[in-house]
């Protein structure tokens, strides 16, 4: 089966495995494991900020972030379709208490729309704007960079406006090699970043939330009340420190992979935006007239292929260290003849 569901579904590499195997582990609840040490420095120094906490997934690295970023009844700006909002169980309501208020189009929006759209703090009302979050790459909207020329200009009107600003980088390694700008450059406009390493990395599990030391204690207790204080952890650091030396620069063959699929897809009926294929994830709709997606899925499944269904009408396929290119050929082969058999 060429598993394309998800750049999650990859196993742990023999190096992978090796490091972690021989990983150096302490407590980490008391500061003791050296590796989860350096691996949260290390992090902290791509992206540019003062500090990193390694946490279990990037649904919490998120929560986490709301934590330290807003207080319960605070108003969010998000763009169109935003992980935080739509796969995320309802943990932002039940967690952090915030509302949400979607702002441009696709995931897509502007710094005009976030002065626009930003309620001022202590209206009898309203409730008052405090955090706008960007998504990059952006899952639902077929894994497409963030603009990072308009990220720094949102970033400079948040500032202005007082809002604090978070970026769900959950694949925004993806990002640093589609776009060619450091790490440490597209997250330079947010206070506080989170980046997934069980996705385009590879690892069995792991996130990390990176900011200001000032707001880090606030992610630390957050961290601990959701469950994701860790012990020997370690074991996990050790994949993410194995993936950093490894697994980075290859991330542009998964983005040639989503091209070449998207390729296939694009000369059949179905409605798919090419520029919009920047990284690893193929997103195509099926308009009236075309079978359902869960048709799509079932054919493709039968064929050898597992996708995912992201809607009513609407697959999603994501390339990763798991496939290769002659298998992501095969799969726009078998998904293009599902679609128009």
């Amino acid at each position: 089966m060429i598993d394309l569901r998800s750049d999650t579904v990859t196993k742990p590499t023999a190096g992978m495995r090796a490091a972690m195997a021989a990983a150096e582990v302490g407590d980490d609840q008391y500061g003791d494991d050296p590796t989860v040490n350096h691996l949260q420095v290390r992090v902290a120094a791509l992206l540019g900020k003062e500090v990193a906490i390694f946490v279990p997934s990037g649904t919490m690295a998120n929560q986490i972030a709301l934590k330290m970023l807003t207080q319960p009844g605070d108003d969010v700006l998000v763009g169109d379709e935003a992980h935080i909002v739509w796969h995320e169980a309802g943990a932002s309501a039940a967690n952090a208490g915030v509302q949400f208020t979607v702002i441009g189009q696709g995931g897509r929006f502007t710094a005009a729309d976030v002065r626009a759209k930003a309620k001022a703090r202590g209206h009898v009302v309203q409730p008052g704007t405090t955090l706008v979050c960007v998504e990059s790459t952006h899952n639902r909207g077929g894994g497409f960079v963030f603009d990072p020329d308009e990220a720094i200009k949102i970033g400079a009107v948040a500032r202005e406006l007082g809002l604090g600003t978070y970026l769900d980088g959950a694949r925004l390694f993806n990002a640093a090699v589609a776009s060619g700008r450091s790490l440490a450059a597209l997250a330079a406009p947010f206070d506080v970043v989170g980046v997934a390493l069980s996705k385009g990395l590879g690892c069995p599990i792991g996130s990390l939330v990176a900011g200001p030391a000032v707001l880090m204690p606030r992610g630390i207790a957050a961290r601990r009340r959701y469950g994701g204080a860790m012990r020997q952890s370690g074991i996990l650091a050790a994949a993410g420190l194995y993936a950093l030396d490894h697994h980075v620069d290859r991330l542009a063959d998964d983005h040639a992979n989503a091209r070449a699929i998207a390729a296939a897809v694009a000369q059949t009926p179905a409605l798919i935006t090419m520029a919009d294929v920047q990284t690893n994830i193929v997103i195509f709709h099926l308009p009236a007239g075309l079978p359902d997606a869960a048709t799509i899925v079932a054919r493709a499944h039968a064929a050898g292929v597992h996708v995912q269904a992201f809607g009513p009408r609407t697959v999603r396929a994501t390339t990763h260290l798991d496939v290769s290119a002659a298998e992501c050929a095969e799969a726009g082969r078998v998904l293009a003849a599902a679609i128009s058999s």
